[in-house]
């Protein structure tokens, strides 16, 4: 039997790239949902089998310029009380650590391009393990702090906090583990205002996605199957 998967999409290019494959492989029916177009109060009142929020260029406190995410935050709000499976990439995962209590701020400087993570004893031990050589898409100014009752998992020189986990079923990626190296050139377009004010060649990107495509791909569907795998887990013991 299919499984709910409910995908908050921010902007057209940041999808569940790499990713998406794999849901459907696991029987996840997915559907992808406009924060900014669509009422999120229409969605079923019964959460979803996985709640996923996609990256934005908009902050995880912003909700004075940009209302609907209120409506988002309630949507991860209603999954974490609910205790269902919950996957936050970048803005994402900003948004669960604010509706956990935790604070998101600018960093000061914008991480951009891709590069290695350093994984805590715990990232080691999680489904991250997988990511333990590889580069993966940096693509952020913000940071967020570890909530209350999670655990951290990995950081980078320029930022401390790079992912966390609540229990089996709740995970914070501030990095971009899903992006689709091959279609790159999206991202290029789209964000070529944030790469100019930041000083950052799109040639130079283009580049580190060329190398760094097919192991990111092999390596975030190994991450995906293991944490599905756990969360798999963590139901039959809660059973």
């Amino acid at each position: 039997m299919n499984k709910s998967a409910v995908v908050i999409r921010h902007i057209h290019f940041e999808d569940l790239g790499t990713l998406e494959p794999v849901l459907r492989e696991r029987g996840y029916q997915v559907r992808y949902v406009d924060p900014a177009l669509e009422e999120l109060a229409a969605l079923d009142n019964v959460a979803p089998d996985l709640l996923v929020v996609l990256g934005g260029p908009i902050g995880a406190f912003d909700d004075d310029t940009y209302p609907f995410l209120a409506g988002e935050l309630e949507l991860v709000r209603k999954q974490l009380a609910a205790a269902r499976p919950l996957l936050g990439i970048c803005l994402g995962a900003q948004l669960i650590a604010r509706a956990l209590g935790a604070r998101v701020a600018p960093m000061g400087v914008k991480e951009i391009g891709f590069g290695p993570l350093d994984l805590t004893t715990a990232g080691q031990a999680s489904a991250l393990a997988g990511l333990r050589t590889t580069p993966v898409l940096h693509w952020h100014g913000d940071q967020f702090e570890i909530p209350p009752g999670a655990v951290r998992l990995a950081s980078t020189p320029t930022c401390g906090n790079q992912a966390f986990a609540v229990g089996a079923t709740v995970l914070g990626l501030q990095f971009h583990l899903e992006a689709d190296a091959g279609r790159i050139e999206r991202w290029l377009v789209g964000h070529a205002s944030e790469l100019a004010q930041a000083g950052i060649d799109p040639r130079r990107l283009r580049e580190q996605a060329r190398l760094a495509g097919a192991p990111l791909a092999a390596a975030a569907a190994s991450v995906m199957h293991a944490w599905l795998d756990g969360i798999a887990g963590d139901a039959s013991n809660a059973a």
